[in-house]
């Protein structure tokens, strides 16, 4: 009597151990969806971060060439490290960057020294137990600044023409003579590039 209850104990246990493993299982695969999906979206953010700091980078070069070509005139350094000297639009660097890194990305301007990514990823998330993951892709968006890094007051009137700024850049002295013209800062000295969420410099 004892061995016909164990057998039947066991015949309704099987249905219910059927159910819990495929609970398990379905429960497995709805946490590697989301990891797909999560995945995807990280491969999005970072070519969204790396092609506006790119963008950002090309004009921190740029205005940084202007300050060097302008060295022997102060009168204009304010405005190149404010951003208001023409240079060019550098959205071009951010969609090179977008596609090293399989994406493609919208860029605008953001002032006179910032662009705003948008970025989404060629692949999709793929298939997975979630309906219509197959197609979808992943899109971020980011912000990457330049910011000026250096100080000066211009010379009195009286001063001389053989007489410069002396630049302070965050922390940093720069003595300038247009004598010795060689020792001169490099872009990372006059500029912080980073994203707009973020003061962790990029140089």
């Amino acid at each position: 009597m004892s061995r016909l209850r164990q057998r039947s104990d066991a015949g309704q246990a099987f249905p219910i151990y059927i159910t819990v493993v495929g609970g398990l299982l379905l429960l497995a695969l709805a946490y590697f969806a989301v990891g797909q999906a999560a995945a995807t979206r990280s491969e999005a953010q970072t070519a969204a971060d790396a092609a506006a700091l790119a963008a950002a980078l090309e004009t921190r070069d740029q205005l940084a060439d202007q300050w060097l070509t302008n060295v022997l005139d102060p009168d204009v350094w304010q405005a190149i490290f404010d951003g208001k000297v023409p240079v060019p639009s550098a959205c071009w660097r951010a969609h090179e960057l977008a596609a090293s890194n399989n994406a493609s990305v919208t860029c605008h301007p953001e002032g006179p020294l910032g662009y705003t990514v948008v970025a989404e990823t060629n692949e999709t998330v793929g298939d997975s137990i979630v309906p219509g993951t197959e197609d979808q892709k992943a899109t971020e968006s980011a912000t990457a600044v330049v910011e000026a890094r250096c100080s000066f007051d211009l010379p009195a009137d009286n001063a001389g023409e053989d007489v410069l700024p002396s630049l302070s850049c965050k922390g940093e002295e720069w003595d300038l003579s247009p004598d010795d013209l060689v020792d001169l800062p490099k872009p990372e000295d006059l500029f912080d590039v980073h994203l707009a969420d973020s003061q962790a410099n990029d140089e």
